[in-house]
């Protein structure tokens, strides 16, 4: 941790944000059970390399990241921002935003198409208009068809 931030609140609070899953959550589930579906299948979980992507073809450098809201700052959402420890909050976040704004350069320097679904855009009321959008471009850049209807909703 950088120094001068003061820690986030307790040993408990620490120990509780230490069981926060970083892979297989529900929204990266979501996501997978959704690609499974129209086909577009043959990917690798969290590959090697920058940002680990959740979901990623290396042979085709396509790359799909599945963003928490609360954890990397949501731009369609705003999550709000804890009331105690706030230096300790901004920071934290700050250091968040950046990582994966470096990730994401680095893997486009790379030749990497990458694709941020947030966790916001698979709730049920969005998450049939995100996946349209979604798996139509995964389609092209795989070069696969999508199997079966995409189903506004679905």
């Amino acid at each position: 941790m950088a120094s001068g931030i003061p820690p986030a609140s307790s040993e408990a609070v620490r120990h509780s944000m230490q069981g926060n899953r970083g892979k297989n959550t529900k929204p990266e589930l979501l996501v997978r059970a959704h690609l499974r579906e129209a086909g577009l299948t043959g990917y690798r979980l969290h590959w090697h390399v920058a940002g680990r992507p959740d979901v990623a073809w290396p042979g085709k450098r396509v790359a799909v990241m599945v963003n928490g809201c609360f954890w990397h700052r949501c731009p369609h959402c705003h999550p709000s921002t804890p009331a105690t420890h706030a230096e300790f909050w901004a920071e934290k976040f700050r250091r968040n935003v950046e990582r994966d704004r470096r990730n994401i350069e680095t893997l486009e320097a790379d030749g990497w198409t990458v694709h941020v679904v947030w966790e916001c855009q698979l709730k049920k009321k969005t998450v049939g208009k995100t996946m349209g959008e979604l798996l139509p471009q995964l389609s092209r850049e795989l070069g696969k068809p999508i199997k079966g209807r995409l189903e506004e909703g679905s």
